[in-house]
């Protein structure tokens, strides 16, 4: 985060947590997060990598994870305090369980350009999140969403959140007001 913007922490807070049935996860982007691993090795937070299978070191370093958050924990406040600003990755608010989600996102993880060339989508990265979502049809909507009912991510340049609810037929960011 620049040293421009200062964020209201409690904002962001009541922003992710303020929902009482709901659920908020983090999809974060081993590539952006220094020192992931060891951090989610010590927290006591659900975390799952979004790869399947036994990854090589290199890779498991960069993978993209996905993290249940609790309101109350060092994990949270770290991410928070740490990661807001710097791209780390996003978030989503949903009433889905951990691996119903894991497997709900891992769907994204590659996708087909127009010549059917298979390419890595960084939906998790917020910088793409926030251009992609608004360009979706009914259709991609519903597939992206699923049992997301809302995704927030971080708008770089002000330091505010840029909240995305589930809408069936255009997805429009509603700004959330964090400095």
């Amino acid at each position: 985060m620049s040293a421009e913007h200062t964020v209201n922490r409690e904002q962001l807070h009541q922003l992710l947590f303020s929902q009482e049935d709901i659920s908020t996860y983090a999809v974060l982007d081993g590539a952006s997060v220094p020192d992931l691993l060891p951090k989610l090795a010590e927290a006591k937070e659900e975390w799952a990598c979004l790869y399947r299978g036994e990854l090589e070191p290199d890779m498991a370093e960069v993978a993209p994870y996905l993290v249940k958050l609790r309101a109350e924990s060092p994990f949270t406040d770290w991410l928070l305090s740490e990661g807001w600003g710097n791209h780390w990755g996003i978030f989503a608010l949903t009433q889905t369980g951990l691996e119903a989600l894991r497997r709900h996102f891992r769907h994204f993880l590659r996708v087909k350009d127009p010549s059917s060339r298979v390419l890595y989508f960084r939906f998790y990265d917020p910088r793409v999140l926030r251009v992609y979502l608004p360009t979706c049809n009914r259709a991609e909507i519903k597939t992206l969403y699923g049992p997301v009912r809302t995704y927030i991510a971080e708008d770089a340049k002000t330091g505010n959140a840029e909240t995305f609810p589930h809408h069936t037929s255009k997805i429009k960011p509603v700004v959330a007001s964090l400095v």
